[in-house]
């Protein structure tokens, strides 16, 4: 289980430390600054979960200090702050903080609002992390993609016109790359018959390469293996 690292930036050290023993009571790991300057600090040598940041401090006030952090990081800021006007309020969501919590407050009310932005903190990193599946249709191998479902391809930007025959060799070898097919799979994998005469594989194959190499002669994508038969090439 993960362990929440807390960044504690307070200049009244009184306040500092008893903030720090309600959030080690519940096992979040706390680091202490008195100043934004110092907070800033802690923040380039340490994995930071979570930021607590008093407004009103020397050398760096909390609201510069903020707009800094913003600047490369996207973890959820509470500020602490003995003005309850509204217009520092929204001066410091605007900045970037995530809540605003007004002295005096109590511990536990301090502790509900630390898990409930820790909460949601959690949750935009995990959407942010799920990578959406690519679609399984679209095959592509260095510059040439095939897809399956519009039956298109394009080789190097540029569209190419395949016959269905030759789409159907193209995509056999484009889903498996870096495998050798000889001519007798390919025609019973695509013609879905018995092989009896490969010469037509060969044809095919020939000018499924005129359409997509841009030297035929030296082709990148599709390639003999003399013997053996054909496959489309893996690409770095």
């Amino acid at each position: 289980m993960e362990v929440n690292r807390i960044l504690l930036v307070e200049d009244d050290k009184e306040i500092r430390e008893g903030i720090e023993i309600f959030l080690k009571s519940q096992n979040y790991i706390v680091f202490q600054a008195g100043d934004g300057i110092e907070g800033l600090e802690i923040l380039d040598k340490e994995e930071i979960h979570l930021a607590i940041v008093d407004v009103m401090m020397p050398r760096m006030d909390g609201i510069t200090m903020v707009a800094r952090l913003r600047e490369r990081s996207d973890i959820p800021v509470i500020f602490l702050s003995a003005k309850s006007e509204e217009v520092d309020k929204i001066l410091g969501l605007n900045i970037g903080a995530d809540d605003y919590i007004t002295k005096p407050f109590t511990p536990m009310e301090l502790l509900a609002r630390v898990a409930s932005q820790l909460r949601r903190y959690k949750r935009f990193m995990e959407r942010l992390n799920v990578r959406l599946p690519e679609n399984p249709a679209v095959h592509r191998i260095g510059g040439l993609e095939v897809n399956e479902e519009t039956v298109e391809a394009v080789a190097d930007g540029t569209p190419v016109r395949l016959t269905p025959i030759e789409f159907k060799i193209l995509l056999l070898l484009v889903k498996n790359p870096g495998r050798v097919f000889s001519a007798e799979e390919i025609y019973e994998r695509v013609w879905n018959e018995r092989a009896v005469n490969t010469d037509t594989v060969m044809v095919h194959v020939r000018n499924i390469r005129e359409k997509i190499e841009v030297n035929p002669k030296e082709p990148k994508y599709l390639k003999v293996v003399w013997g053996v038969g054909y496959k489309i090439e893996k690409q770095a």
